[in-house]
């Protein structure tokens, strides 16, 4: 067991040292050394950031195909002013890691039967009053705070580059301080919905705390709040997110996902030709 050397004025470190080497007359450069190794003076390695995200995803995702509903409700200053119902169905793309998403509109009457399709980087909205399908955006908002691509199924792993920012305690979703790692994340591609993100996970069960999202200057654009942790399909994952307007915080977006199903998602689906075809299944 390595103990402090004691030190005083008329004892000082140097002399310490020396009284320690003299009995086994070896030099100081080898002793101290043989101290270093011995002793815990040196904190152990930060856990690695990429991994640490990733581990996050599998948190906030299945692994395999399924499906969830999305139910999200748009706040005001307190009072409700919109709603809308959302079922997506997920499937693992082949060699990428991420997901290839169908998201189709359940309520309200007026968008039901809407589609929206993720393959690979291409991102299509299909009516079925038109018949028509279009390409859109990640970033283009789909119910207040909410956009295009906060209700895909992603993995943050592979579309972002993750640096270590520390250790911090902040307040989550239940109001509640809650020590978390702050990740620092960079887009690697510019069709992400957000060019910056700063990301805090527990560090212990590698669940999503809270995010904030910039726009490519710093702008702050958004937070969210993970929270409602329940067990789904073997993990116990977040089940509602809250989102915060950055300019404005009494502006507030619910997400609640549930209805988690595995599901065979046949191919066909995730093809932009098969759009007039979907039927709801």
């Amino acid at each position: 067991m390595c103990e402090p050397l004691k030190t005083s004025k008329r004892f000082p470190l140097r002399r310490a040292a020396t009284a320690v080497l003299r009995p086994a007359r070896r030099s100081l450069r080898w002793t101290v050394a043989a101290l270093l190794l011995s002793c815990p003076l040196v904190q152990a390695a930060q856990p690695d950031p990429q991994g640490l995200l990733a581990a996050s995803d599998a948190v906030r995702n299945p692994a395999g195909s399924f499906s969830v509903q999305v139910a999200m409700t748009e706040f005001r200053k307190g009072r409700q002013t919109s709603a809308s119902t959302l079922v997506v169905y997920s499937k693992p793309a082949a060699g990428s890691g991420q997901y290839n998403n169908l998201v189709r509109f359940a309520a309200p009457a007026r968008d039901a039967g809407k589609l929206m399709l993720r393959n690979g980087l291409d991102l299509w909205f299909y009516d079925p009053g038109t018949r028509a399908s279009v390409r859109i955006s990640p970033q283009q908002r789909l119910l207040g705070q909410a956009s295009n691509g906060d209700v895909m199924t992603t993995n943050l792993a592979r579309d972002y580059a993750a640096q270590w920012q520390g250790t911090e305690t902040v307040q989550d979703g239940e109001g509640k301080p809650h020590q978390a790692v702050k990740l620092a994340l960079t887009a690697e591609r510019s069709d992400v919905p957000y060019l910056r993100v700063d990301y805090w996970i527990d560090p212990v069960n590698q669940r999503p705390v809270m995010a904030r999202y910039y726009t490519a200057e710093g702008r702050l654009l958004k937070l969210a709040y993970f929270r409602r942790f329940q067990p789904v399909l073997g993990v116990v994952r977040p089940t509602e997110t809250v989102i915060i307007d950055g300019l404005d915080p009494e502006w507030v977006t619910l997400m609640q996902l549930s209805q988690y199903t595995p599901r065979d998602i046949p191919e066909a689906w995730l093809q932009r030709d098969y759009l007039p075809r979907f039927a709801a299944q």
